[in-house]
Protein backbone atom coordinates (compact mmCIF):
# COMPACT_ATOMS: atom_id res chain seq x y z
CA UNK A 1 0.00 0.00 0.00
CA UNK A 2 1.09 3.42 -1.04
CA UNK A 3 2.48 5.77 1.95
CA UNK A 4 -0.08 8.26 2.86
CA UNK A 5 1.66 12.28 2.83
CA UNK A 6 0.51 14.19 5.89
CA UNK A 7 -1.04 17.77 5.78
CA UNK A 8 -4.11 16.10 2.99
CA UNK A 9 -5.47 19.44 1.92
CA UNK A 10 -9.04 20.15 1.54
CA UNK A 11 -10.00 21.56 -2.25
CA UNK A 12 -13.66 22.70 -1.03
CA UNK A 13 -12.83 24.24 1.79
CA UNK A 14 -9.85 24.73 4.23
CA UNK A 15 -8.32 22.00 5.94
CA UNK A 16 -9.81 18.91 5.44
CA UNK A 17 -11.57 18.00 2.83
CA UNK A 18 -15.26 18.32 3.06
CA UNK A 19 -17.39 16.87 0.34
CA UNK A 20 -20.72 18.27 -0.11
CA UNK A 21 -19.35 21.75 1.88
CA UNK A 22 -19.95 23.65 4.76
CA UNK A 23 -23.19 25.53 3.19
CA UNK A 24 -25.75 26.93 5.74
CA UNK A 25 -29.09 25.77 4.24
CA UNK A 26 -28.24 23.22 1.59
CA UNK A 27 -31.22 21.20 3.78
CA UNK A 28 -33.01 23.97 2.18
CA UNK A 29 -33.95 24.12 -1.57
CA UNK A 30 -37.20 24.77 -2.06
CA UNK A 31 -35.98 27.80 -3.91
CA UNK A 32 -34.28 26.02 -6.58
CA UNK A 33 -37.17 25.53 -8.75
CA UNK A 34 -38.55 29.45 -8.62
CA UNK A 35 -34.55 30.77 -9.52
CA UNK A 36 -34.51 28.02 -12.14
CA UNK A 37 -31.26 26.86 -10.24
CA UNK A 38 -32.49 23.03 -10.06
CA UNK A 39 -31.92 23.28 -14.19
CA UNK A 40 -28.87 25.07 -13.73
CA UNK A 41 -27.12 22.60 -11.59
CA UNK A 42 -28.45 19.79 -13.57
CA UNK A 43 -26.92 21.06 -16.88
CA UNK A 44 -23.66 21.15 -14.70
CA UNK A 45 -23.83 17.77 -13.34
CA UNK A 46 -25.12 15.74 -16.08
CA UNK A 47 -24.82 12.77 -16.16
CA UNK A 48 -20.98 11.94 -14.36
CA UNK A 49 -20.42 9.83 -11.76
CA UNK A 50 -19.90 12.71 -9.26
CA UNK A 51 -23.13 14.17 -9.82
CA UNK A 52 -24.14 13.70 -6.39
CA UNK A 53 -20.91 15.56 -4.99
CA UNK A 54 -21.65 18.66 -7.46
CA UNK A 55 -25.41 18.76 -7.08
CA UNK A 56 -24.64 18.57 -3.00
CA UNK A 57 -21.93 21.93 -3.26
CA UNK A 58 -23.96 23.72 -5.75
CA UNK A 59 -27.01 23.44 -3.29
CA UNK A 60 -24.75 23.92 0.16
CA UNK A 61 -23.92 27.81 0.34
CA UNK A 62 -21.32 29.28 2.57
CA UNK A 63 -21.65 31.52 5.25
CA UNK A 64 -18.03 32.75 5.74
CA UNK A 65 -16.66 34.94 2.82
CA UNK A 66 -13.15 33.86 3.25
CA UNK A 67 -14.33 30.34 2.40
CA UNK A 68 -16.23 31.80 -0.54
CA UNK A 69 -12.87 33.15 -1.74
CA UNK A 70 -10.44 29.96 -0.85
CA UNK A 71 -13.18 28.02 -3.36
CA UNK A 72 -12.70 31.34 -6.09
CA UNK A 73 -8.69 31.40 -5.86
CA UNK A 74 -9.18 27.65 -7.27
CA UNK A 75 -11.22 28.75 -9.82
CA UNK A 76 -9.18 31.66 -11.23
CA UNK A 77 -5.71 29.31 -11.07
CA UNK A 78 -8.10 26.55 -13.36
CA UNK A 79 -8.70 29.59 -15.94
CA UNK A 80 -4.74 28.47 -17.03
CA UNK A 81 -5.58 26.62 -19.77
CA UNK A 82 -2.81 24.30 -20.04
CA UNK A 83 -3.59 23.90 -15.94
CA UNK A 84 -7.11 22.76 -16.38
CA UNK A 85 -6.09 20.64 -19.47
CA UNK A 86 -3.57 18.86 -17.20
CA UNK A 87 -6.21 18.68 -13.88
CA UNK A 88 -8.75 17.48 -16.09
CA UNK A 89 -7.04 14.67 -18.18
CA UNK A 90 -5.34 13.90 -14.39
CA UNK A 91 -9.55 13.36 -13.23
CA UNK A 92 -10.02 11.31 -16.71
CA UNK A 93 -7.34 9.13 -15.83
CA UNK A 94 -8.67 8.72 -12.08
CA UNK A 95 -11.84 8.04 -13.33
CA UNK A 96 -9.81 5.12 -15.33
CA UNK A 97 -8.76 3.39 -12.24
CA UNK A 98 -11.96 4.05 -10.16
CA UNK A 99 -13.63 1.85 -13.56
CA UNK A 100 -10.65 -0.68 -13.68
CA UNK A 101 -11.46 -1.26 -9.75
CA UNK A 102 -14.77 -1.32 -9.99
CA UNK A 103 -14.31 -3.88 -12.59
CA UNK A 104 -12.41 -6.01 -10.92
CA UNK A 105 -14.22 -6.79 -8.04
CA UNK A 106 -16.43 -8.23 -10.15
CA UNK A 107 -14.49 -10.82 -11.89
CA UNK A 108 -14.48 -14.32 -10.96
CA UNK A 109 -11.38 -15.09 -12.62
CA UNK A 110 -8.09 -14.77 -10.91
CA UNK A 111 -5.51 -13.69 -12.83
CA UNK A 112 -8.05 -11.68 -14.93
CA UNK A 113 -8.93 -9.69 -11.61
CA UNK A 114 -5.43 -9.50 -10.78
CA UNK A 115 -4.26 -8.26 -14.92
CA UNK A 116 -7.08 -5.36 -14.27
CA UNK A 117 -5.70 -4.21 -10.83
CA UNK A 118 -2.20 -4.06 -12.37
CA UNK A 119 -3.43 -1.86 -14.90
CA UNK A 120 -5.18 0.30 -12.82
CA UNK A 121 -1.97 1.24 -10.60
CA UNK A 122 -0.06 1.85 -13.88
CA UNK A 123 -2.80 3.89 -14.78
CA UNK A 124 -2.89 5.44 -10.96
CA UNK A 125 1.10 6.01 -10.84
CA UNK A 126 1.19 8.05 -14.32
CA UNK A 127 -1.97 10.03 -13.86
CA UNK A 128 -0.61 11.52 -10.05
CA UNK A 129 2.96 11.70 -11.52
CA UNK A 130 2.16 13.86 -14.36
CA UNK A 131 -0.08 15.61 -12.01
CA UNK A 132 2.69 16.40 -9.63
CA UNK A 133 4.92 17.14 -12.07
CA UNK A 134 2.97 19.77 -13.45
CA UNK A 135 1.89 21.31 -10.72
CA UNK A 136 5.90 22.25 -9.45
CA UNK A 137 6.44 24.41 -11.67
CA UNK A 138 2.82 25.84 -12.60
CA UNK A 139 2.09 29.30 -11.62
CA UNK A 140 -0.66 28.72 -8.99
CA UNK A 141 -1.79 31.06 -6.35
CA UNK A 142 -4.87 29.33 -4.56
CA UNK A 143 -4.53 27.81 -0.92
CA UNK A 144 -5.85 25.03 -2.20
CA UNK A 145 -3.69 24.03 -5.23
CA UNK A 146 -0.30 25.49 -2.86
CA UNK A 147 -1.24 22.63 -0.35
CA UNK A 148 -2.06 20.11 -2.72
CA UNK A 149 0.96 20.60 -4.56
CA UNK A 150 2.75 20.35 -1.40
CA UNK A 151 0.45 17.63 -0.42
CA UNK A 152 1.15 15.33 -4.19
CA UNK A 153 5.18 16.32 -3.59
CA UNK A 154 5.26 14.82 -0.29
CA UNK A 155 3.33 11.79 -1.76
CA UNK A 156 5.46 10.76 -4.98
CA UNK A 157 8.75 11.41 -2.71
CA UNK A 158 7.40 8.76 -0.39
CA UNK A 159 8.91 5.31 -0.09
CA UNK A 160 5.58 3.73 -0.66
CA UNK A 161 4.77 5.63 -3.92
CA UNK A 162 8.44 5.00 -4.95
CA UNK A 163 8.34 1.56 -4.08
CA UNK A 164 4.35 1.33 -5.78
CA UNK A 165 6.10 2.82 -9.25
CA UNK A 166 8.89 0.43 -9.46
CA UNK A 167 6.60 -3.08 -8.55
CA UNK A 168 4.23 -1.54 -11.38
CA UNK A 169 6.67 -1.16 -14.20
CA UNK A 170 8.27 -4.36 -13.09
CA UNK A 171 5.63 -6.53 -12.92
CA UNK A 172 4.35 -5.12 -16.36
CA UNK A 173 7.56 -5.44 -18.19
CA UNK A 174 8.15 -9.04 -16.93
CA UNK A 175 4.66 -10.16 -18.12
CA UNK A 176 5.26 -8.48 -21.04
CA UNK A 177 7.39 -11.20 -22.21
CA UNK A 178 5.48 -13.91 -21.41
CA UNK A 179 4.52 -15.56 -24.80
CA UNK A 180 2.67 -19.06 -24.99
CA UNK A 181 1.48 -20.76 -28.09
CA UNK A 182 -2.03 -22.29 -28.15
CA UNK A 183 -3.19 -25.50 -30.46
CA UNK A 184 -6.61 -26.19 -31.21
CA UNK A 185 -7.10 -30.10 -32.52
CA UNK A 186 -11.43 -30.05 -32.21
CA UNK A 187 -12.65 -30.08 -28.32
CA UNK A 188 -8.74 -30.57 -27.35
CA UNK A 189 -6.81 -27.04 -26.56
CA UNK A 190 -3.34 -27.54 -25.79
CA UNK A 191 -1.10 -24.72 -24.22
CA UNK A 192 2.82 -24.71 -24.56
CA UNK A 193 5.77 -22.17 -24.16
CA UNK A 194 6.61 -20.15 -27.40
CA UNK A 195 9.11 -21.52 -29.01
CA UNK A 196 10.02 -19.34 -32.30
CA UNK A 197 6.76 -21.18 -34.06
CA UNK A 198 5.56 -19.70 -36.77
CA UNK A 199 2.20 -17.75 -36.42
CA UNK A 200 -0.52 -19.72 -38.75
CA UNK A 201 -2.73 -16.64 -38.59
CA UNK A 202 -0.45 -14.19 -39.82
CA UNK A 203 0.26 -16.94 -43.12
CA UNK A 204 -3.43 -17.10 -43.68
CA UNK A 205 -3.32 -13.49 -44.43
CA UNK A 206 -0.53 -13.37 -46.04
CA UNK A 207 -1.80 -16.23 -48.71
CA UNK A 208 -4.95 -14.71 -49.21
CA UNK A 209 -3.67 -11.25 -49.28
CA UNK A 210 -2.74 -12.01 -53.31
CA UNK A 211 -6.30 -12.48 -54.10
CA UNK A 212 -7.66 -9.39 -52.57
CA UNK A 213 -9.27 -7.27 -55.17
CA UNK A 214 -10.42 -3.52 -53.88
CA UNK A 215 -13.00 -2.91 -51.06
CA UNK A 216 -14.98 -6.03 -50.73
CA UNK A 217 -18.14 -6.39 -47.88
CA UNK A 218 -16.99 -7.67 -44.46
CA UNK A 219 -18.83 -10.61 -43.31
CA UNK A 220 -17.21 -11.09 -40.43
CA UNK A 221 -19.93 -11.90 -37.89
CA UNK A 222 -19.44 -9.15 -35.01
CA UNK A 223 -19.48 -9.41 -31.21
CA UNK A 224 -20.15 -7.60 -28.29
CA UNK A 225 -16.46 -7.31 -25.80
CA UNK A 226 -17.07 -7.26 -22.66
CA UNK A 227 -14.12 -7.12 -19.79
CA UNK A 228 -14.89 -10.40 -18.49
CA UNK A 229 -13.33 -13.84 -19.91
CA UNK A 230 -15.48 -17.28 -20.83
CA UNK A 231 -14.39 -20.42 -19.38
CA UNK A 232 -12.14 -21.42 -22.28
CA UNK A 233 -9.99 -18.58 -22.01
CA UNK A 234 -9.78 -18.66 -18.07
CA UNK A 235 -8.72 -22.46 -18.50
CA UNK A 236 -5.89 -21.12 -21.03
CA UNK A 237 -4.53 -18.50 -18.49
CA UNK A 238 -4.56 -21.08 -15.60
CA UNK A 239 -2.61 -23.23 -18.10
CA UNK A 240 0.03 -20.20 -18.99
CA UNK A 241 0.47 -19.81 -15.41
CA UNK A 242 1.88 -22.93 -14.50
CA UNK A 243 4.03 -22.58 -17.77
CA UNK A 244 5.20 -19.12 -16.18
CA UNK A 245 5.08 -20.10 -12.46
CA UNK A 246 7.88 -17.13 -11.47
CA UNK A 247 5.91 -14.49 -13.41
CA UNK A 248 2.36 -15.28 -12.11
CA UNK A 249 3.65 -15.84 -8.77
CA UNK A 250 5.17 -12.65 -8.77
CA UNK A 251 1.78 -10.90 -9.73
CA UNK A 252 -0.26 -12.72 -6.75
CA UNK A 253 2.60 -10.99 -4.27
CA UNK A 254 2.27 -7.81 -5.89
CA UNK A 255 -1.44 -7.48 -5.55
CA UNK A 256 -1.35 -8.94 -1.80
CA UNK A 257 1.16 -6.06 -1.64
CA UNK A 258 -0.60 -3.22 -3.28
CA UNK A 259 -4.32 -4.41 -2.99
CA UNK A 260 -4.99 -1.01 -1.46
CA UNK A 261 -2.80 1.26 -3.87
CA UNK A 262 -4.69 4.05 -4.31
CA UNK A 263 -4.26 7.09 -1.63
CA UNK A 264 -7.51 8.26 0.29
CA UNK A 265 -6.78 11.67 -0.30
CA UNK A 266 -5.77 11.95 -3.89
CA UNK A 267 -9.13 10.07 -4.66
CA UNK A 268 -11.10 12.93 -2.61
CA UNK A 269 -9.07 15.50 -4.02
CA UNK A 270 -9.88 14.31 -7.45
CA UNK A 271 -13.32 13.82 -6.46
CA UNK A 272 -13.81 17.56 -5.63
CA UNK A 273 -11.46 18.86 -8.57
CA UNK A 274 -14.52 18.05 -10.72
CA UNK A 275 -16.60 20.11 -9.00
CA UNK A 276 -14.11 23.29 -10.62
CA UNK A 277 -13.92 20.85 -13.67
CA UNK A 278 -17.77 20.98 -14.59
CA UNK A 279 -18.88 24.93 -13.64
CA UNK A 280 -16.05 25.87 -15.81
CA UNK A 281 -16.78 23.35 -18.63
CA UNK A 282 -21.30 24.52 -18.28
CA UNK A 283 -20.12 28.41 -18.66
CA UNK A 284 -17.41 27.73 -21.33
CA UNK A 285 -19.85 28.09 -24.10
CA UNK A 286 -21.44 30.74 -23.00
CA UNK A 287 -17.78 32.67 -22.72
CA UNK A 288 -16.83 31.18 -26.37
CA UNK A 289 -20.15 33.53 -27.15
CA UNK A 290 -18.92 36.64 -25.53
CA UNK A 291 -21.25 36.84 -22.34
CA UNK A 292 -19.07 37.92 -19.18
CA UNK A 293 -18.58 36.16 -15.87
CA UNK A 294 -16.47 37.51 -12.39
CA UNK A 295 -15.57 36.89 -9.25
CA UNK A 296 -17.40 38.88 -7.30
CA UNK A 297 -16.55 40.81 -4.27
CA UNK A 298 -18.31 39.29 -1.26
CA UNK A 299 -19.16 40.56 2.11
CA UNK A 300 -21.48 38.96 4.49
CA UNK A 301 -22.31 42.66 6.34
CA UNK A 302 -22.12 45.60 3.60
CA UNK A 303 -25.68 45.31 1.57
CA UNK A 304 -24.44 48.03 -0.73
CA UNK A 305 -24.34 45.26 -3.76
CA UNK A 306 -24.21 46.04 -7.73
CA UNK A 307 -23.71 43.64 -10.62
CA UNK A 308 -23.48 44.85 -14.43
CA UNK A 309 -23.73 42.90 -17.63
CA UNK A 310 -25.33 40.61 -15.64
CA UNK A 311 -28.02 37.72 -17.25
CA UNK A 312 -30.30 34.67 -15.71
CA UNK A 313 -27.77 31.74 -16.39
CA UNK A 314 -30.50 29.53 -17.35
CA UNK A 315 -31.84 31.20 -20.18
CA UNK A 316 -28.52 32.07 -21.22
CA UNK A 317 -27.84 28.31 -21.85
CA UNK A 318 -30.55 27.93 -23.83
CA UNK A 319 -30.41 30.94 -25.98
CA UNK A 320 -26.73 30.22 -26.88
CA UNK A 321 -27.65 27.04 -28.05
CA UNK A 322 -30.46 28.00 -30.24
CA UNK A 323 -27.81 31.22 -31.34
CA UNK A 324 -29.96 34.08 -29.87
CA UNK A 325 -28.73 36.97 -28.56
CA UNK A 326 -28.81 37.48 -24.38
CA UNK A 327 -29.74 40.85 -23.03
CA UNK A 328 -27.51 41.71 -19.99
CA UNK A 329 -28.99 43.88 -16.86
CA UNK A 330 -27.68 45.93 -14.57
CA UNK A 331 -28.78 46.74 -10.67
CA UNK A 332 -27.48 48.37 -7.60
CA UNK A 333 -28.33 49.33 -3.83
CA UNK A 334 -26.24 52.14 -2.41
CA UNK A 335 -26.57 53.26 1.31
CA UNK A 336 -29.83 52.24 3.01
CA UNK A 337 -31.59 51.06 -0.07
CA UNK A 338 -33.18 47.30 -0.19
CA UNK A 339 -35.42 46.86 -1.47
CA UNK A 340 -36.21 46.30 -5.85
CA UNK A 341 -39.33 46.93 -6.59
CA UNK A 342 -39.80 45.81 -10.32
CA UNK A 343 -42.38 47.26 -12.44
CA UNK A 344 -43.21 47.53 -16.22
CA UNK A 345 -45.09 45.80 -19.00
CA UNK A 346 -45.93 42.35 -19.17
CA UNK A 347 -43.23 40.02 -20.95
CA UNK A 348 -40.51 42.52 -20.69
CA UNK A 349 -37.96 41.10 -18.42
CA UNK A 350 -38.83 41.35 -15.23
CA UNK A 351 -38.99 37.96 -13.69
CA UNK A 352 -35.81 37.63 -15.33
CA UNK A 353 -34.25 40.12 -13.49
CA UNK A 354 -35.79 38.75 -10.48
CA UNK A 355 -34.04 35.03 -11.19
CA UNK A 356 -30.96 36.47 -12.21
CA UNK A 357 -30.60 38.58 -8.67
CA UNK A 358 -31.10 35.20 -6.87
CA UNK A 359 -29.18 33.12 -9.14
CA UNK A 360 -26.40 35.13 -8.48
CA UNK A 361 -26.24 35.73 -4.49
CA UNK A 362 -26.53 31.63 -4.19
CA UNK A 363 -23.78 31.06 -7.19
CA UNK A 364 -21.61 33.65 -5.36
CA UNK A 365 -22.44 31.31 -1.78
CA UNK A 366 -21.10 28.77 -3.35
CA UNK A 367 -17.50 30.59 -4.42
CA UNK A 368 -18.21 30.26 -8.76
CA UNK A 369 -17.83 32.94 -11.18
CA UNK A 370 -21.30 35.13 -11.47
CA UNK A 371 -22.69 36.10 -14.90
CA UNK A 372 -21.78 39.45 -15.01
CA UNK A 373 -18.70 41.83 -16.31
CA UNK A 374 -18.43 42.95 -12.68
CA UNK A 375 -20.35 42.43 -9.27
CA UNK A 376 -20.48 42.91 -5.39
CA UNK A 377 -22.48 40.69 -3.64
CA UNK A 378 -23.94 39.96 -0.30
CA UNK A 379 -23.65 36.84 1.76
CA UNK A 380 -27.37 36.08 3.10
CA UNK A 381 -27.85 33.46 5.68
CA UNK A 382 -31.35 32.43 4.02
CA UNK A 383 -32.30 32.59 0.12
CA UNK A 384 -36.65 32.84 0.02
CA UNK A 385 -38.73 33.34 -2.79
CA UNK A 386 -42.19 33.27 -3.97
CA UNK A 387 -43.11 32.87 -7.67
CA UNK A 388 -46.61 32.03 -8.73
CA UNK A 389 -48.06 28.67 -8.57
CA UNK A 390 -50.80 26.47 -10.00
CA UNK A 391 -53.56 26.07 -7.58
CA UNK A 392 -53.35 23.04 -5.48
CA UNK A 393 -57.09 21.48 -5.66
CA UNK A 394 -55.94 18.83 -2.64
CA UNK A 395 -55.59 21.58 -0.45
CA UNK A 396 -58.86 23.21 -1.28
CA UNK A 397 -57.48 26.53 -0.80
CA UNK A 398 -57.62 29.34 -3.16
CA UNK A 399 -54.45 31.15 -4.39
CA UNK A 400 -54.91 34.47 -2.53
CA UNK A 401 -55.10 32.56 0.87
CA UNK A 402 -51.88 29.91 -0.93
CA UNK A 403 -49.65 33.55 -1.15
CA UNK A 404 -50.74 34.87 2.33
CA UNK A 405 -49.84 31.26 3.88
CA UNK A 406 -46.68 31.40 2.13
CA UNK A 407 -45.73 34.90 2.66
CA UNK A 408 -46.25 34.15 6.34
CA UNK A 409 -44.04 31.18 6.39
CA UNK A 410 -41.12 33.32 4.76
CA UNK A 411 -41.55 36.53 6.94
CA UNK A 412 -41.52 34.34 10.24
CA UNK A 413 -38.23 32.73 8.97
CA UNK A 414 -36.35 35.70 7.47
CA UNK A 415 -33.58 37.67 9.42
CA UNK A 416 -32.07 41.00 8.60
CA UNK A 417 -29.05 38.71 6.96
CA UNK A 418 -31.55 36.99 4.17
CA UNK A 419 -32.35 37.71 0.70
CA UNK A 420 -36.19 37.46 -0.01
CA UNK A 421 -37.24 37.40 -4.17
CA UNK A 422 -40.77 37.81 -4.57
CA UNK A 423 -42.73 37.55 -7.90
CA UNK A 424 -46.27 38.24 -9.17
CA UNK A 425 -47.96 37.95 -6.00
CA UNK A 426 -51.40 39.05 -4.80
CA UNK A 427 -52.64 38.96 -8.53
CA UNK A 428 -55.89 37.07 -8.01
CA UNK A 429 -57.07 40.16 -5.92
CA UNK A 430 -58.57 43.69 -6.49
CA UNK A 431 -55.53 46.59 -7.44
CA UNK A 432 -56.72 48.11 -4.07
CA UNK A 433 -56.24 44.72 -1.97
CA UNK A 434 -52.86 44.22 -3.89
CA UNK A 435 -51.71 47.32 -2.75
CA UNK A 436 -52.47 47.30 0.54
CA UNK A 437 -50.97 43.55 1.06
CA UNK A 438 -48.26 44.52 -0.96
CA UNK A 439 -47.47 47.85 1.40
CA UNK A 440 -47.93 45.57 4.35
CA UNK A 441 -45.44 43.22 3.11
CA UNK A 442 -42.60 45.35 2.10
CA UNK A 443 -43.11 47.34 5.48
CA UNK A 444 -42.18 44.16 7.48
CA UNK A 445 -39.29 43.54 4.91
CA UNK A 446 -37.96 46.80 5.09
CA UNK A 447 -38.08 46.93 9.04
CA UNK A 448 -35.91 43.47 8.95
CA UNK A 449 -33.96 45.47 6.61
CA UNK A 450 -33.67 42.33 4.57
CA UNK A 451 -32.41 42.34 0.52
CA UNK A 452 -35.23 41.84 -1.59
CA UNK A 453 -36.67 41.73 -5.42
CA UNK A 454 -40.25 42.37 -5.68
CA UNK A 455 -41.61 42.62 -9.39
CA UNK A 456 -45.48 43.71 -9.20
CA UNK A 457 -47.87 45.40 -11.12
CA UNK A 458 -48.71 47.69 -8.75
CA UNK A 459 -46.99 51.23 -9.20
CA UNK A 460 -47.49 52.74 -5.81
CA UNK A 461 -45.25 50.07 -4.09
CA UNK A 462 -42.23 51.62 -5.63
CA UNK A 463 -42.04 54.96 -4.40
CA UNK A 464 -42.79 53.00 -0.13
CA UNK A 465 -39.61 54.91 0.91
CA UNK A 466 -35.42 55.57 0.73
CA UNK A 467 -35.27 51.77 1.14
CA UNK A 468 -36.64 51.21 -2.04
CA UNK A 469 -35.48 51.87 -5.69
CA UNK A 470 -37.78 51.52 -8.34
CA UNK A 471 -36.70 49.09 -11.34
CA UNK A 472 -38.96 48.96 -14.94
CA UNK A 473 -38.71 47.10 -17.84
CA UNK A 474 -38.13 49.09 -20.95
CA UNK A 475 -40.07 49.33 -24.28
CA UNK A 476 -39.15 50.16 -27.59
CA UNK A 477 -39.46 54.06 -27.93
CA UNK A 478 -41.41 53.95 -31.26
CA UNK A 479 -42.44 50.59 -30.78
CA UNK A 480 -44.13 50.13 -27.54
CA UNK A 481 -45.62 46.70 -28.44
CA UNK A 482 -41.99 45.83 -28.56
CA UNK A 483 -39.83 44.80 -25.46
CA UNK A 484 -35.88 45.43 -25.12
CA UNK A 485 -35.75 43.28 -22.03
CA UNK A 486 -33.51 45.75 -20.39
CA UNK A 487 -34.82 46.56 -16.97
CA UNK A 488 -33.49 49.97 -15.85
CA UNK A 489 -33.73 51.70 -12.58
CA UNK A 490 -35.84 54.47 -12.96
CA UNK A 491 -39.47 55.09 -11.10
CA UNK A 492 -42.40 53.76 -12.15
CA UNK A 493 -44.55 55.01 -15.11
CA UNK A 494 -46.89 52.36 -16.45
CA UNK A 495 -49.73 54.42 -16.74
CA UNK A 496 -47.84 56.06 -20.09
CA UNK A 497 -47.24 52.19 -21.15
CA UNK A 498 -50.42 51.37 -21.17
CA UNK A 499 -51.59 54.89 -22.75
CA UNK A 500 -48.53 54.66 -25.73
CA UNK A 501 -49.91 51.07 -26.57
CA UNK A 502 -53.07 52.39 -26.83
CA UNK A 503 -52.40 55.33 -28.92
CA UNK A 504 -50.63 52.77 -31.35
CA UNK A 505 -54.02 50.36 -32.00
CA UNK A 506 -56.18 53.59 -32.02
CA UNK A 507 -58.02 53.01 -28.25
CA UNK A 508 -57.41 56.58 -26.80
CA UNK A 509 -60.24 57.68 -25.23
CA UNK A 510 -60.24 60.39 -28.03
CA UNK A 511 -59.74 58.17 -30.88
CA UNK A 512 -62.71 55.96 -29.80
CA UNK A 513 -65.10 58.85 -28.89
CA UNK A 514 -64.09 60.55 -32.61
CA UNK A 515 -65.48 56.98 -33.79
CA UNK A 516 -68.87 56.47 -32.23
CA UNK A 517 -69.52 60.66 -33.09
CA UNK A 518 -68.85 60.37 -36.55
Amino acid sequence: MAQRAPGNPGLLSAGAPAIGGTGGHDADRSFARDLNLDQIVMAIAGDREERDLISSVLFAPLRDADAVRYRQEVFRDLEDPALFGEVQRFSELIGEVRAHLRQSAKMAERYQRQGWLLDAAAIYCGAVGSLASHLASAQVGSRALLAFRDYLAAYVASDGFTALTADTRRQQEALGQVRYCTRIRGDRVEVSRYEGEADYSAEVLRTFERFKQGAVKDYRIGYRTRPGINHVTAEILELAARLFPEEFTALDEYCRRHAAFADEGILHADTELRFYLAYLAHIRPLRAAGLPFCYPEISASSKEIHAAGTFDLALASKLVSERQPVVTNEFRLEGRERIFVVTGPNQGGKTTLARTFGQLHHLASVGCPVPGSTARLFLADRLFTHFEREEDLATLSGKLEDDLVRIGEILRAATGDSIVVLNEIFTSTTLHDARFLGTRLLTKVMRLDALCVYVTFVDELASLGEQVVSMMSTIVPDNPAERTYKVVRKPADGLAYALALAEKHGLTYERLHARVTS
